[in-house]
């Protein structure tokens, strides 16, 4: 049974290592989420440990199937003064173990529901241009914003794109 949870700082430094191994595992099956191979299971647990230490930043999401974390994403509410409405969406991540049954689906659902409860009315996020992230919010009813080509690389050093998103939350 899938169940998302919000982890505080002491829930999230509980679940460290699994966090990580699902970094780690997204960064080693080629996702451009920022970070370049090679990667190790220290990388993706010392950039969740810097996540845990500036906590309050960010709103740290996490899929659960049994007690195995499989998935994760982030909002991110601490925006400029002028832009007390929106939030920022970052790393999406479901082990490949898990994937296909849903997980970023109901993890981004999670992030609207976590989003209207801070009163955040509009969300933005990015993702490589053509891939399944992509398809998938354009199937949850983000809007693009716009393209932009050679953006950043996946890890084996490839350009990609990006595509920018943006939805308004009623």
């Amino acid at each position: 049974m899938l169940q998302i949870r919000e982890l505080d700082a002491r829930m999230a430094q509980q679940h460290l290592p699994q966090l990580a191994d699902v970094l780690r595992d997204c960064v080693e099956g080629g996702a451009s989420v920022n970070f370049m191979w090679p990667f190790t299971q220290a990388d993706a647990e010392a950039f969740f440990a810097k996540v845990i230490d500036n906590w309050g930043d960010r709103i740290l999401l996490a899929a659960f199937e049994e007690d195995r974390l499989i998935g994760t994403v982030q909002i991110i509410p601490a925006t400029p003064p002028n832009q007390p409405h929106r939030a920022d969406i970052a790393k999406l991540l479901v082990h490949r173990s898990a994937r296909g049954k849903g997980v970023a689906q109901r993890l981004m659902e999670e992030v609207e529901t976590v989003s209207r409860r801070i009163g955040k009315t509009l969300l933005v996020l990015d993702t490589v241009t053509g891939g399944t992230a992509e398809r998938l919010y354009l199937r949850l009813g983000w809007t693009i914003a716009g393209v932009i080509p050679n953006y950043c690389v996946f890890p084996d050093g490839r350009l990609c794109g990006t595509t920018i998103f943006w939805k308004q939350l009623t």
